[in-house]
């Protein structure tokens, strides 16, 4: 049986790889953090506190955009809502547990840290400590999105041009790459796909509010997908 030590640091290792898609992206948002208007520390406690690097940076954009505050708060709120699913989907495995680890595990719930822990939690062996795993992971993920927060902010002024440079490209490809693996039906397709190209569609809306449309838009092709599947399956047993 794994150790509560050997637990974590397999989370922590499994995490690594996601741990470059991240550098790109924390620095970038220290440095248009700046730029924005934010103070260093009020940029340092949206890192430490909210710890969304999606919300993070699509919040920087709309206070640089002068974007009313409703605006930047909806936005935000749709963009992580995706958390929920995470946890609903992690409850099974962790609805034993005291508070006292639910509420650190819940906030430290990325979205890397859920692709490699579903996994772990997944597995059919008789550990105990698959929790501790979790940690590992999230605990990684945390120290290493402050740090380069932290130079993003510092060196912001710097890095000339920094969201020019096309590193934030990075974030994106990491998604990818941890959504691939759980596309595995047909609805499932239909809402990625579907999402994608109405985020493509309104890349011109103002206050990024095509993500919001193509969020919705999305889930809306995979549920009518799904049930309609459903209803071919009972008219072909009838």
């Amino acid at each position: 049986m794994s150790t509560r030590k050997q637990e974590f640091l397999a989370g922590a290792r499994n995490t690594f790889p996601l741990l470059l898609g991240a550098f790109p992206f924390g620095l970038i948002y220290g440095a248009l953090a700046v730029t924005s208007g934010l103070s260093v520390g009020a940029a340092m406690a949206m890192s430490a506190f909210v710890f969304a690097g999606s919300a993070q940076f699509i919040a920087v954009g709309l206070v640089a955009a002068h974007a009313p505050v409703l605006i930047i708060i909806l936005t935000t709120l749709i963009v992580n809502l995706r958390h929920m699913l995470y946890s609903a989907t992690l409850l099974p495995y962790l609805k034993k547990l005291p508070q006292t680890w639910r509420i650190p595990l819940a906030f430290g719930l990325t979205d890397e840290t859920f692709a490699v822990a579903i996994h772990r939690f997944r597995k059919n062996d008789s550990s105990r400590f698959k929790h501790w795993y979790q940690f590992g992971s999230s605990l990684a993920m945390y120290l290493n999105w402050q740090l380069w927060c932290f130079l993003g902010l510092v060196l912001g002024d710097r890095i000339p041009d920094a969201s020019g440079w096309g590193l934030d490209v990075a974030m994106p490809i990491t998604f990818i790459g941890m959504l691939i693996p759980f596309v595995k039906n047909i609805p499932t397709v239909v809402c990625v796909l579907t999402a994608g190209a109405v985020s493509l569609l309104t890349l011109g809306m103002p206050y990024k509010l095509g993500i919001i449309v193509a969020a919705f838009m999305g889930i809306l092709a995979g549920f009518i997908t799904e049930q309609t599947g459903k209803k071919i399956q009972v008219e072909i047993q009838v």
